[in-house]
């Protein structure tokens, strides 16, 4: 839409997608002006070398910073969207079942495979114990079985071992797990899916807690003071979203004044990445730059003043010597 040409790399784990894009496009577009290109090994590096006018990388960040080193070399500017832990953050005068259920919905969804979805959430103390058993309700409603064709298994193996070796870790740890499709196996290696679960008391160090779980993992934090949360959540890297629950203005405005993120939904979760009247896009390690929008069409413009001199030219005017310079500007005012 901004005019330009476009090249598109897909990922390693996109290649049917790929292939089917690479195939179909053709008939769209001529190649000068789109084209898709699979990875095939190695690929992701030389692309990043290529002098482009501008680059925009979504994904991991080990992975974003190699991208913008390599952009570097030829001043590439870059959009970066890197994910990371968006928390969501209940308030005690919010109606807790309400935000069991948005939060639950985005968690589930792709199986918790979305770089804005929820990746941790902070319960009043009080009401822990009350959201992990509305949580346990929602789910088999929206998925009865792990098998469900409606469940999405995890992308590719070595994230399926990484999820289960995480969850692992924090029970052994001292952590509740909880799955929340009661009536079948937490996890499947044959199918790649793993089971919605909400995790207690997970350890502040475990990965769980330290790492973008970007799976159907919810740990839920037991906070007493919505102080003790902005400072949590300000210990960490910013997140690329923020997803406060209440209905008390003060509240939300003292959450938006003291974290910074990348994007905020009040009162759901995902939703303020599908307004495109919006930008997008992260801050610090969850990404820079934005696109969507009218940001988007700026981003990926180049923003060229151009100024047309008039007829008659005050340059002469305020050129030396200045000791006559009010007489020259009378005379200029005269013409």
């Amino acid at each position: 839409a901004a005019g330009n040409r476009a090249m598109v790399k897909m990922s390693e784990n996109s290649r049917h997608l790929a292939a089917l894009l690479i195939d179909k496009m053709p008939a769209y577009f001529p190649p000068e002006k789109l084209q898709f290109f699979d990875e095939t090994g190695g690929v992701g590096v030389e692309f990043s070398k290529l002098p482009f006018d501008h680059l925009l990388f979504t994904g991991s960040g080990a992975t974003g910073r190699a991208v913008m080193a390599a952009a570097a070399q030829n001043l590439c500017p870059v959009t970066l969207e890197l994910g990371g832990k968006a928390p969501a953050v209940v308030c005690d005068d919010f109606p807790l079942a309400t935000a069991a259920e948005r939060i639950l919905f985005v968690k589930c969804l792709n199986a918790g495979q979305i770089c804005t979805t929820v990746d941790h959430v902070f319960v009043p103390r009080a009401q822990v114990d009350e959201f992990a058993k509305l949580a346990a309700q929602i789910v088999p409603q929206r998925y009865p079985r792990l098998d469900s064709p409606d469940y999405t298994s995890i992308v590719d193996q070595r994230s399926f071992d990484r999820l289960v070796g995480a969850m692992d870790d924090a029970r052994s740890r001292g952590a509740t797990l909880i799955n929340l499709i009661d009536s079948g196996p937490a996890h499947d290696r044959a199918s790649r899916k793993i089971a919605p679960h909400v995790v207690l008391n997970a350890p502040w160090d475990s990965e769980l807690l330290t790492r973008e779980i970007f799976g159907p993992i919810l740990p839920v934090v037991a906070y007493d003071t919505l102080d003790e949360v902005i400072a949590r959540i300000n210990s960490g890297p910013r997140p690329l979203a923020l997803y406060p629950f209440s209905h008390d203005n003060a509240r939300i405005e003292r959450l938006l004044t003291h974290v910074m993120s990348g994007g905020v939904s009040i009162n759901d979760a995902l939703f303020h990445v599908g307004q495109h009247d919006l930008p997008f896009g992260g801050i610090g390690e969850s990404g820079m730059g934005h696109y969507h929008g009218r940001e988007g069409f700026q981003t990926f413009s180049k923003l060229r003043p151009i100024f047309h001199q008039a007829r008659l030219s005050s340059v002469g005017l305020l050129a030396p010597p200045y000791g006559r310079l009010a007489e020259r500007m009378l005379a200029f005012l005269m013409r």
